[in-house]
């Protein structure tokens, strides 16, 4: 015949020590479960009872579970709470203590104990403390126009009715404070974006910030020169694209009148006059800046030129078409009169006289003192005419079909070319 070993008892003692009977012996927690906030101070309210003709010798709390045949430890003893721990009770049925800056370590279960002249008493199962920070939760990006929820997250529900506070940027938003632990951003707008916390009224703990990033199409888009909008000859000048966006734009550089385009990136150096502008885009639309004028010094000189070739050819006769290339001096004239074509190609050369730090002020008055000389030399007496200027007579030809009168009005106007020279 087979024998059933009686179960193993625990060793937590349920009952009064000593085996006094539990008639008239209780201690009562309310709550009995906490949930605390890392950092705060918890009350563990509690009574007792005993029977008629005891006297109370010592009252304190420990930490279960107790064991049998030991003695528990009084946590007013212990270096980890003795500073922290407060007992608010008596020794007649009030045994509530207050423990101050809790921490994740002093998740335990709480048991009070107490000592008669007669008996001890240790009241399980306790009081179990569950200590939680808060973490926010949150998307890592919104898109400007939408709507965002962010959560106030702990590990177990605080038990004291929280009431929730919001921090963006660690700056209290004192129109969200409410019992729940939810924050609602509708519309979102590109100032929404940063780092958000949580804390409960009332406490000092605030959870570690999450970032929130507002993503929205380019906008606010612009060009600036360096150093002016003006080509020094044989350079360049920069141009920079800025732009309010996120993500980050893409930048595309464009010339007016040209659909493709002629640069990419920040910034983009000009090398021939025109009106460039920038594009900026990235998934969520694009935008486009104003044109700025770029000049170049090679258009500039060209137009003093067509005025000094004023001064020897009918203007009203003249219809002049100006051919540049990028960083040269060459433009060639086409010009018509009584009936007959003839192109006078002028091929001019300069030594560079300016480096890219010059001033356009200074090129303007070097422009001056050039029209000022040529205008000086008119008015001089006629020279004898040279083998250069013969030269360049003789490579202006007549026209086919040549009348007498137009004879006369070559030679008319060879005479001016000689002028000139």
């Amino acid at each position: 015949m087979s024998v059933r070993m009686a179960p193993r008892l625990p060793l937590i003692v349920l009952l009064m020590i000593h085996g006094v009977s539990g008639a008239g012996w209780g201690v009562s927690y309310s709550p009995s479960h906490i949930c605390a906030l890392k950092n705060s101070s918890v009350i563990m309210s509690c009574t007792y009872t005993y029977p008629t003709g005891h006297k109370i010798t010592k009252v304190f709390w420990t930490k279960g579970p107790v064991i049998k045949g030991t003695e528990p430890p009084d946590l007013s003893e212990d270096r980890q709470y003795s500073q922290r721990l407060q007992y608010l009770g008596d020794k007649q049925q009030n045994c509530t203590i207050r423990l101050s800056h809790v921490t994740q370590k002093d998740a335990h279960v709480y048991c009070f104990r107490f000592t008669t002249d007669k008996d001890k008493w240790v009241g399980y199962p306790g009081v179990t403390l569950n200590v939680t920070d808060l973490q926010v939760e949150s998307p890592e990006t919104v898109t400007e126009g939408d709507s965002v929820r962010l959560t106030c997250k702990s590990s177990c529900a605080l038990t004291d009715g929280a009431t929730f506070i919001w921090y963006r940027n660690s700056q209290p938003l004192t129109e969200r404070r409410d019992r729940n632990n939810q924050l609602l951003l509708q519309s979102v707008r590109r100032e929404d974006a940063g780092r958000y916390s949580c804390a409960v009224h009332g406490h000092t703990y605030i959870s570690p910030a999450a970032h929130l990033s507002v993503t929205y199409p380019p906008k606010s888009i612009s060009v600036s020169i360096s150093p002016s909008g003006e080509i020094v000859e044989g350079g360049s000048v920069t141009l920079s694209c800025s732009s309010d966006s996120n993500p980050p734009a893409e930048i595309s550089w464009f010339k007016e009148n040209q659909s493709s385009a002629v640069g990419s990136g920040q910034s983009f150096s000009a090398l021939q006059s025109g009106r460039f502008y920038c594009e900026a885009h990235n998934q969520h639309g694009s935008q486009r800046s104003d044109a700025v004028t770029v000049t170049g010094e090679a258009f500039i000189n060209t137009l003093l030129y067509l005025h000094i070739i004023h001064q020897f050819v009918n203007y009203d006769d003249l219809h002049h078409s100006v051919h540049l290339g990028a960083g040269t001096n060459v433009f060639v004239i086409t010009a018509a009169s009584g009936g007959g074509l003839f192109i006078i190609i002028i091929l001019i050369l300069f030594i560079m006289r300016k480096q890219k730090t010059v001033k356009t002020e200074d090129l303007k008055m070097k422009e001056n003192d050039l029209y000022s000389d040529v205008s000086q030399r008119v008015s001089e007496p006629l020279s004898e005419p040279d083998t250069a200027s013969d030269a360049l007579y003789a490579n202006v030809k007549p026209s086919r079909g040549t009348t007498p009168e137009s004879r006369d009005t070559e030679e008319m106007q060879s005479t001016t070319v000689r002028k000139t020279t």
